[in-house]
């Protein structure tokens, strides 16, 4: 299935830009994918910098899109937002009663076991097929992408962030998943999706990709920024956002860790710091061929 096929799906004026939701047809998938842009009003002047963000587990393009405000903050910024969908869908795709597996449930990997292996490859969906796609249809600034998510979004823009530095030049996230080889949601996942090899895991885990970079030698990245509410459910089974702490510290790599009491995991949690994410973000990018 070839990239040659865009839909509009609806547009809508948003703070002096344009909130649009598309689809189009995925090579790396094999199947329709469905994503929203958000192109602030400077888009008009001339190419801007952008970022994708990557939502959580039982997500879709539109959990970000209506409910994190993130489209004021863009707009004063100047800053083009893309948020894709979570997974692959479909009648022929695989599938798990589970919300934590599955559809909604992508990780942002490519599967290399059966059932998900036709279909679940959102890292290279991520990686290469969706900036080659943005750009050709969006006046993006060229260097300019920077990359977040939440949750196991977050976990997306982490590894994403760190195996790519120079197509991803800024980084952050929201509640992420930083080391999903030491908690449930991602044993359960990297296990169905890559095998029961817990070497085939590292490559998609936050944590040993940092000890791994510096163990090779290869320079500090610019400063990650990661919020975390301490009211957050997930804390201490699912997020240890700690050990990301521990791994950047050794590794010499900056970190903006952020603890909010009484946060929780929720989008009210993301809407109250998406600002920060946007200005972090926009900081690092307009600096990039403006």
């Amino acid at each position: 299935m070839a990239t040659d096929t865009w839909t509009t799906i609806r547009e809508q004026r948003c703070f002096g830009g344009v909130q649009g939701t598309y689809s189009h047809s995925s090579a790396a998938t094999g199947t329709t994918m469905r994503l929203s842009v958000f192109q602030p009003p400077q888009l008009a002047e001339g190419p801007r910098p952008a970022l994708i963000y990557l939502s959580g587990l039982t997500c879709t393009e539109e959990n970000f899109t209506t409910k994190a405000g993130a489209q004021r903050y863009a707009a004063e910024r100047g800053l083009v937002l893309v948020a894709p969908d979570t997974s692959p869908r479909g009648d022929e795709v695989a599938d798990d009663p589970a919300y934590d597996l599955g559809k909604g449930a992508g990780f942002y990997v490519d599967a290399t076991e059966q059932p998900w292996a036709p279909h679940y490859r959102m890292y290279s969906y991520i990686v290469d097929e969706l900036p080659a796609l943005l750009a050709g249809r969006f006046a993006l600034r060229p260097g300019a992408l920077g990359i977040t998510g939440h949750s196991m979004g977050g976990h997306g823009a982490l590894v994403i962030g760190l195996r790519n530095p120079d197509r991803f030049r800024s980084i952050s996230a929201l509640a992420p998943i930083v080391a999903p080889s030491q908690v449930p949601w991602g044993e359960k996942a990297l296990a169905s999706y890559l095998g029961g090899d817990r070497a085939a895991w590292r490559p998609y885990d936050a944590c040993a990709l940092v000890s791994a970079r510096a163990r090779d030698g290869a320079a500090p990245l610019g400063e990650i920024l990661i919020d975390q509410g301490e009211g957050d459910d997930f804390l201490a089974t699912q997020l240890r956002p700690e050990l990301f702490a521990e791994a950047c510290a050794g590794a010499g790599q900056p970190l903006r860790l952020r603890r909010h009491p009484g946060y929780d995991h929720s989008y009210y949690f993301i809407a109250s710091f998406i600002g920060d994410h946007i200005q972090h973000h926009a900081d690092a990018l307009d600096a990039i061929g403006g």
